[in-house]
């Protein structure tokens, strides 16, 4: 959903700092209380002024915040209301549907405190005190500070109320238990306030801020155990995301984020820059689930901003460690004689591609990425891209359009032909599977 379709700029009531006269009693005033009495409306006439700009700033600030934890792709459905929610989450668990958090009283947080907010984002409890799944990325929001918690509250009971109740969560036995969710959290979920790092730069604290706690990059971007807790030793080396297609879920493979050789090695401090604000950098384009991250979220923060999270994930030790076992000899050389008649042309046969043709396949993060999801994907159906462009400069990407493959490329052809591009021109990576083509077809 485009950024400038949403309810950001709204009309901000005055403070509650108020003066109001219900009458006077008598009928003889002296000229002294009617001096006062004027003083008294002088200082009503400015008061509510003041404090609705008070109440603005703090609506503002909310604002950007709500942009910078990616709010409303979360809480807003298929042609649906902003923030009013129901949108489906598939987990292995069952799926969850995203609540309405519009000030909307009876099936929105319009009836919440400013307390009951707090507790939900930073604690993961509901406002009866109930347990909220994971999916709600609580166990990042917890290390908001107090004054960012206030004013997304401010925001939030600022935008318009809508009416609307999310479907029920449709989770597989016993996971519907929600006090199965105190035992994961004694196991998963750390409280506590982001603390600022004194021997690093103010420009890698707010990027590690952005990154660890509004903009939860890790809740994608990390693998996760049975359980659905995060792998703590494989942190930000690549993740799973789930998508609707057909009315059946289909996986994303989130790329490595760290600075490994899977990872953003190649990546410069300005072209990550430029791929959060511009949606494209020389190393690939936005696509699949990171258009609404990128749409909705990076492209609207600062410069600044987006540049502290860049300073901050390059920063990071690499991480992930590749399969390095190489694909069988048949595979292989199957799969070359694939990327040549259909690949080399834009590609190139060094895997480099070109600025007027596409991008590298040497060395990509979405490549080499543990899960191969999204080659598959791509191959399959082509590259999912932004209905709209997210800047100037994507627009003005001269990287030709790639065509889908599905109809063209057996099971076994696609799994060739991404085991050779995963292992070609020094990719380290692991071979590809008819069976996991098969299961996102």
């Amino acid at each position: 959903m485009p950024i400038d379709t949403l309810p950001y700029e709204v009309p901000v009531a005055p403070s509650s700092a108020r003066i109001r006269v219900a009458g006077l009693i008598g009928t003889t005033i002296e000229f002294s209380v009617l001096l006062a009495l004027a003083g008294l409306l002088l200082l009503a006439s400015v008061l509510p002024t003041r404090g609705a700009a008070l109440d603005a700033s703090l609506v503002r600030r909310g604002r950007y915040l709500a942009i910078a934890g990616d709010c409303v792709s979360c809480h807003t459905r298929a042609e649906g209301k902003p923030f009013a929610g129901g949108l489906a989450f598939h987990t292995p668990f069952g799926t969850v549907y995203s609540p309405n958090i519009t000030p909307d009283p009876q099936t929105g947080i319009g009836a919440w405190s400013e307390l009951e907010f707090d507790r939900a984002l930073r604690k993961g409890m509901g406002k009866n005190g109930e347990h909220l799944y994971p999916v709600f990325p609580y166990p990042y929001f917890t290390k908001i500070s107090d004054e960012d918690v206030a004013a997304l509250y401010a925001y939030l009971q600022a935008i318009p109320a809508v009416k609307y109740t999310a479907p029920a969560n449709d989770m597989t036995y016993p996971f519907g238990q929600r006090a199965l969710l105190r035992v994961w959290k004694s196991l998963y979920f750390q409280e506590g306030r982001f603390k600022a790092d004194d021997t690093k730069s103010v420009t890698w604290n707010r990027g590690a801020y952005l990154v660890e706690g509004l903009g939860h990059c890790s809740a994608c971007h990390s693998p996760r155990n049975y359980l659905g807790g995060e792998k703590a030793d494989e942190w930000m080396t690549g993740g799973v995301y789930q998508e609707s297609l057909d009315d059946r879920p289909i996986d994303w493979s989130a790329v490595n984020l760290t600075s490994g050789e899977n990872g953003l090695r190649a990546w410069s401090l300005q072209d990550l820059t430029n791929y959060l604000k511009l949606g494209y950098s020389p190393h690939a384009s936005v696509h699949g689930p990171m258009i609404s991250v990128v749409m909705n979220s990076t492209r609207n923060l600062t410069r600044e901003d987006d540049e502290a999270i860049a300073t901050y994930l390059k920063a990071t030790a690499p991480n992930g460690p590749n399969d390095s076992r190489p694909p069988p000899e048949h595979l292989v050389s199957v799969g070359e004689t694939l990327y040549s008649i259909h690949c080399g042309t834009c590609h190139l046969p060094t895997g480099l591609g070109s600025d007027s043709t596409a991008p590298p396949l040497a060395g990509s993060s979405v490549v080499l990425a543990p899960n191969p999801a999204s080659m598959i994907n791509t191959v399959l159906r082509g590259p999912v891209l932004p209905d709209q462009p997210p800047s100037p400069e994507w627009q003005n990407r001269k990287w030709q359009s790639m065509p889908a493959f599905g109809e063209k490329l057996s099971d076994e052809e696609a799994a060739a032909l991404l085991s050779y591009v995963r292992h070609a021109w020094n990719n380290k990576e692991g071979a590809v599977t008819a069976e996991q083509v098969a299961k996102q077809r």
